[in-house]
């Protein structure tokens, strides 16, 4: 027997949809030569200046015996992360490098080549995020589609949905045509949050910009505690993205991906619902 009958219905406008997969693009290149620059110095301070000698995270390689490990510390614990972090590549060929040559661009180390990655990706990233806020403001899709409304925000609503994300359940029918207020949450916050910050704390480590903006550096607590926040914020930015995949996959992947590729969103509607 035949199931319920799909309908196709319009969820995604055309800049948000050129604009999230320009922003795949340059997020990935972003995030694996940022990796690369890090491997350069992998450590983390606090402050103005680094001490060498007490980072608060670091990745590095140490003897053990007869043989070479990777050490991961934080603060004052240590992991062994052989082969991940610290000391990696194929068994008999392992290095002292901070991350995996493919978790890197380029794959080998190299400060200038991932530098020149990194900076135009992030001019590719920060001028589609300024059309996708010159269009969605304009368009009204931030205020629209984004921005919680009263209803949205009622605890009794909140909670629901915690409740049925937290058991996979997805919302059908004319809900389904929608953002709930957990993802509009989610999204306004690494719109209007982190997004910016990792913007602002990548130019607070750009020797020209603070010749232009010395307020910068000391607004983040110094040029060590800028590059800090803009490597967690970085890694946060990577907490959501898998957390957004699995929801794309436990909902229903080849309906999303089909959704951000085309703009129609396959919903099966309940009695009474309009197509």
């Amino acid at each position: 027997m035949a199931g319920p009958k799909k309908v196709l219905v319009h969820r995604h406008a055309l800049v948000t949809r050129v604009t999230h997969w320009i922003n795949v693009v340059a997020l990935t290149l972003l995030l694996m030569s940022g990796l690369n620059i890090f491997g350069a110095h992998p450590a983390l301070y606090w402050g103005q200046k680094a001490t060498f000698a007490r980072p608060w995270v670091s990745i590095g390689a140490e003897d053990k015996g007869d043989r070479m490990i990777g050490v991961t510390q934080i603060g004052s614990a240590k992991f062994e992360t052989t082969g991940v972090l610290g000391y990696s590549g194929k068994v008999g060929s392992r290095e002292p490098v901070a991350f995996p040559s493919w978790a890197t661009v380029p794959s080998y180390r190299d400060l200038a080549d991932s530098r020149r990655w990194h900076f135009f990706f992030a001019w590719v990233f920060v001028l589609n995020g300024l059309v996708y806020w010159l269009v969605g403001v304009g368009g009204g899709h931030i205020r629209k589609d984004l921005v919680p409304t009263s209803a949205d925000v009622k605890p009794r609503n909140v909670w629901r949905e915690i409740v049925t994300h937290a058991q996979l359940r997805f919302p059908k029918g004319e809900e389904a045509r929608h953002y709930n207020v957990l993802q509009k949450g989610t999204y306004l916050g690494v719109v209007l949050v982190l997004l910016p910050l990792m913007v602002a704390t990548g130019l607070s480590m750009s020797p020209g910009f603070n010749a232009a903006t010395p307020w910068l550096v000391d607004f983040f607590g110094g040029r060590q505690s800028a590059r800090t926040i803009h490597f967690l914020t970085a890694f946060t930015i990577v907490g959501f993205i898998l957390l957004h995949l699995v929801m794309v996959v436990a909902s229903g992947a080849w309906n999303n991906i089909r959704s951000m590729i085309t703009g129609r969103y396959a919903i099966v509607p309940e009695t009474g619902d309009a197509a």
